[in-house]
């Protein structure tokens, strides 16, 4: 996680100053390669074209930083339907919305949830499955989404 947060200080502002907002990001490590996804957004979209800027934009950030010592590929991407939470802000935002958590271990005997979210309380995300309240600490939480409408 440490890393994450260190990646976050050096690519939000960049995110941010080009005009895009800084939804997140992943950094996922094996062996001796790693991968670095951004997800920007904006009000009026995300298209190629933005993403191909942000990453040109990164890309120099990173070669100046060089916070990452394996080798890696940078991925910048929009959120999309099934877009992760990140922040409380972001669960806030999606309050009343179908979400699913992954935990980094079991919590009462299991690690997937699938529900409503209903908001987040102290530094605990209250999901509501099949008629049972969890409240489960964010720093438990190794992934969450929200599961997309198809109406």
């Amino acid at each position: 996680m440490a890393k994450e947060q260190q990646l976050q200080l050096i690519l939000a502002p960049p995110v941010t100053a080009l005009g895009y907002e800084f939804w997140g990001l992943e950094y996922l490590t094996h062996a001796r390669q790693a991968v670095l996804r951004v997800f920007i957004d904006s009000p009026k979209g995300i298209t190629v074209e933005d993403c191909a800027l942000v990453s040109r934009q990164l890309s120099a950030v990173l070669d100046v930083e060089d916070p990452i010592a394996v080798e890696y590929t940078l991925e910048v991407s929009s959120p999309g339907m099934d877009r992760p939470l990140f922040t409380v802000e972001q669960y806030e935002r999606y309050r009343g919305e179908q979400i699913k958590i992954r935990l980094r271990s079991p919590f009462e005997g299991r690690r997937n949830f699938a529900g409503r979210l209903v908001g987040i309380e102290a530094d605990e995300v209250v999901i509501v499955v099949e008629d049972h309240e969890y409240l489960l600490p964010l720093e438990m939480i190794d992934k969450a989404e929200v599961v997309p409408k198809f109406e």
